[in-house]
């Protein structure tokens, strides 16, 4: 099933990068050392900007080394340059005239008294930033995910939750788009989840969490957007770092990564392997009302997954207001699940009346080949631009499974799914009077996925298998979503303010050749956003916005076919579902004051045409040691609509400069609303989350963690499900001059992340425990950065406005 890269896109990558050996580097260099006034030493991480009068705006900089050193190319030109370092006053050199190379000998830095104050808590009140419309969780920040992997990272972030199988929550709603640099990534892949397990912790630089995203984001995800942004160093040379890690259960990995700039030009490649086991465990108790038999249902996992990840990519600017960015990522994994479940069959009266041993070994191979061409433009006005974004991506995802039953094999199920998606993209932006913002942009999503399903089973008489014409297909499925989108903000004295509409039409295809059933869905959906911004003060703001945003159904969920994963229960999908509506309103209010950052967050949405999932039985029953069994079928459906109110609160508090407290809490109400198949879907559940992450610096410079996370009980119609804790703990130390750090972390140390709940329909009741990571476990891990500073890096990106309005 494995497909290769378009020859084209190839040919592309290959112009694109060969270019770049033809490109003329600046021939000026410019070189001094920044040490302390006071006491002389070397002030390594120093910052040296150059702004250009010509240009009006800063058009490049560099970083002091270890030695307070620093050395940089640039072209000829009139400059204002700034030297800064925290805690320190600026040193300033204006309107100078750089024709040739120049040494600006030792500047020394005078400390800055009223400020030195506030050194510690801004550094460390970087580790979460609060922005108008999201929140940025800097992941360098957080000992517990290091040597872990995307998974992890997201598991830590305020107003996130990962549960066990890796599903992504957003304040209670899995509905969550997941983006890698703003855009959908081969990173993530057709399994999302698996994905996420396999790219490493040290490849992110920061995460984003968009509660209430502006026109310019796509309309998917009625919680929001999760921006996962890739470390991309921006200093002159070569530099990078290396992490290698080993675990308990077995677990090793090592991943690196690399940056060499050199005048317009920077390369960058992150490689990564992953090899980690898992062990789990799920338990049902099911009793049927109408009989009172009971099905004893225990299954034990062994999970194996290990894989390779790679993204290259370079940058070339072209000129000082252009640039080019071509990347090709690439990520080969493979998942084998070893499952055992042991079926036993009671009477009412608690006789042992039917037993089973199921076997079921699944193999997966999963390949994504991802090509991304991004050209910027930037014109004389700071903040006037224009991008444009190609993207490529081919994902192959085989499954394979051998279901032996009581020593006797009786299925094989194979599942191939082949999905490409190109992604075009382009945004202009606009700054209008002193103020003002106007931007539009046009983006276009092209899915394809064929999935071929087939079933085998053992014909007992002849011993052959043969293929079950009703339970194998194949399943063409095409997505394809066109939209524009305009919005406009300004600025006045105090006031902000960003409003945006934005159109998609989308366009859905349903081809079932096995049962020649075709269908092509339509509809077009208006997306209005609206963000108002107060600022009483630099430190004390209030935040208000709406924005409307939907869920398409993914083809997995429109399906109409049968999965089995167990004899007694099945996944079926529903090709009649209809995408989801949200309107969501968000309140909100932040500020600083003394030790203590506050954000709060009031907000409400209303969703139209949900998604559950419900079980009931379908009437039909299998025989297992000669008792027949009823099977069970789960799938979802459009059943209500959904109310949902919340208040978040989150608390970051320096007590000292090696102390800090970071707090959130989110408190939701979840009402639902509707019928299915005759039965009463109505609830109102009211849940909360609280994440507590501590952490203190102890003697010789030991840095500890723990984060402490509990999940209050919650429950829908069909389903009730337990309160949940867990803790994680870590350990870090930084050697060989802070050049090195080593760390060492415990996840889930009191074994106490387990899923336990009831579901009960007409016909059933189920007590269910589930823990799919079946122990702690443990990490040691160790990072060696060469010519890579731990604490502040330049980025260029941030030398203009960009496209956003500060609010």
């Amino acid at each position: 099933m494995n497909k290769k890269l378009p020859l084209y896109l190839l040919f592309l990558l290959f112009i694109t990068s060969n270019i770049t050996l033809a490109i003329n580097e600046k021939n000026i260099t410019i070189t001094g050392k920044v040490i302390d006034a006071d006491t002389n030493t070397p002030l390594e991480y120093a910052t040296i900007s150059f702004y250009s009068i010509k240009e009006k705006k800063i058009v490049d900089g560099v970083i002091t080394n270890i030695d307070g050193e620093f050395s940089i190319k640039i072209k000829d030109d009139i400059y204002n340059i700034s030297v800064e370092y925290i805690g320190y006053k600026p040193y300033k050199i204006s309107n100078k005239k750089i024709v040739s190379d120049i040494n600006l000998g030792t500047i020394k830095l005078n400390l800055d008294l009223e400020a030195l104050g506030e050194v510690e808590i801004i550094a460390e009140r970087t580790s979460v930033e609060v922005k108008l419309d999201k929140k940025i969780y800097n992941v360098g920040k957080d000992l517990t995910v290091r040597g872990g992997t995307v998974s992890d990272v997201l598991d830590n972030v305020p107003s996130v939750s990962v549960d066990g199988e890796g599903n992504v929550a957003l304040r209670g709603n899995d509905n969550v788009r997941i983006l890698i640099n703003g855009k959908p990534s081969g990173l993530v892949g057709v399994n999302s989840t698996d994905a996420l397990r396999q790219l490493p912790a040290d490849a992110i630089e920061r995460v984003e969490v968009i509660t209430s995203p502006s026109a310019r984001y796509e309309s998917e995800g009625t919680a929001g957007i999760l921006n996962i942004i890739l470390r991309r160093s921006k200093l002159q040379g070569l530099n990078g770092a290396i992490t290698a890690n080993v675990g308990h259960p077995d677990a090793a990995g090592i991943s690196g990564n690399i940056n060499f700039r050199t005048g317009n030009v920077n390369i960058f490649n992150t490689l990564a392997y992953r090899y980690n086991e898992s062990i789990g465990n799920w338990y049902t108790y099911t009793t049927y009302k109408s009989t009172g038999n009971i099905l004893d249902e225990k299954r034990d996992t062994q999970n194996i997954r290990k894989g390779i990840t790679n993204n290259f990519g370079i940058e070339w600017y072209i000129t000082d207001s252009a640039s080019i960015t071509t990347s090709l990522v690439y990520n080969d994994g493979n998942n084998n699940e070893n499952s055992i479940n042991n079926l036993l069959q009671y009477d009412a009266d608690l006789n042992l009346i039917g037993q089973s041993l199921r076997l079921d070994p699944m193999l997966n191979d999963a390949k994504t080949m991802q090509y991304a061409f991004n050209f910027t433009k930037d014109f004389q006005t700071s903040g006037h631009k224009l991008t444009f974004d190609f993207q490529y991506e081919d994902n192959n995802n085989d499954n394979f499974s051998l279901i032996n039953v009581n020593g006797l094999n009786t299925d094989i199920l194979t599942e191939l799914v082949d999905e490409s998606i190109i992604l075009l993209r382009s945004d202009y932006v606009l700054p209008l009077g002193d103020n003002g913002q106007f931007e539009m942009g046009y983006r276009g999503d092209f899915n394809t996925q064929i999935t071929d399903y087939q079933v085998e089973l053992l014909n007992r008489n002849s011993g052959a298998f043969e293929i079950d014409r009703n339970l194998s297909n194949v399943f063409n499925f095409k997505n394809y979503i066109n939209a524009f989108y305009v919005q406009y903000g300004s600025k006045i004295n105090k006031f902000s303010y960003l409003l945006g509409l934005r159109m998609e039409n989308t366009q859905t295809t349903l081809d079932q050749p096995t049962s020649g059933d075709f269908e092509i869905k339509k509809y077009t959906g208006f997306f209005p956003t609206v963000n108002f911004s107060y600022a009483f003060s630099e430190k004390e703001n209030i935040t208000l916005g709406y924005n409307r945003r939907l869920s398409r159904p993914w083809s997995f969920f429109l399906n109409p076919f049968p999965s089995r994963s167990s004899l007694t229960n099945i996944f079926q999908g529903n090709p009649a579902l209809l995408p989801t509506y949200a309107g969501k309103i968000d309140l909100g209010y932040l500020n600083r004051f003394g030790k203590f950052t506050l954000s709060t967050s009031i907000y409400f949405q209303h969703a139209t045409d949900v998604i559950n999932f419900v079980s009931n039985d379908t009437g039909n029953t299998v025989e297992i040691d000669g008792q027949d069994v009823p099977v069970i079928e789960r799938g979802p459906a459009n059943i209500a609509t959904e109310d949902r109110y919340g208040f978040e609160f989150n608390v970051i508090y320096n007590p000292t400069k090696n102390w800090r407290i970071n707090t959130d809490f989110n408190l939701f109400n979840i009402k639902v609303n509707g019928f299915y198949l005759n039965d009463d879907f109505y609830s109102n559940n009211t849940s909360w989350t609280l994440r507590l992450n501590n952490k203190y610096t102890l003697p010789g410079n030991v840095d500890w963690q723990t984060n402490l996370n509990y999940r209050g009980p919650s429950m829908d119609a069909q389903n009730k499900r337990d309160a949940m804790f867990s803790a994680d703990v870590a350990f870090s130390k930084d050697i060989f001059k802070d050049k090195a750090s080593i760390a060492f972390n415990v996840t889930d140390l009191f074994n106490s992340r387990v899923m336990t709940g009831i579901v009960e329909t007409e016909e059933f009741i189920t007590d269910r425990e589930i823990r799919f990571r079946g122990v702690r476990t443990f990490n040691l891990s160790f990072t060696y950065r060469f010519n890579q500073q731990k604490k502040r890096e330049i980025d260029r990106g941030n030398y203009g406005n960009g496209g956003d309005i500060q609010m």
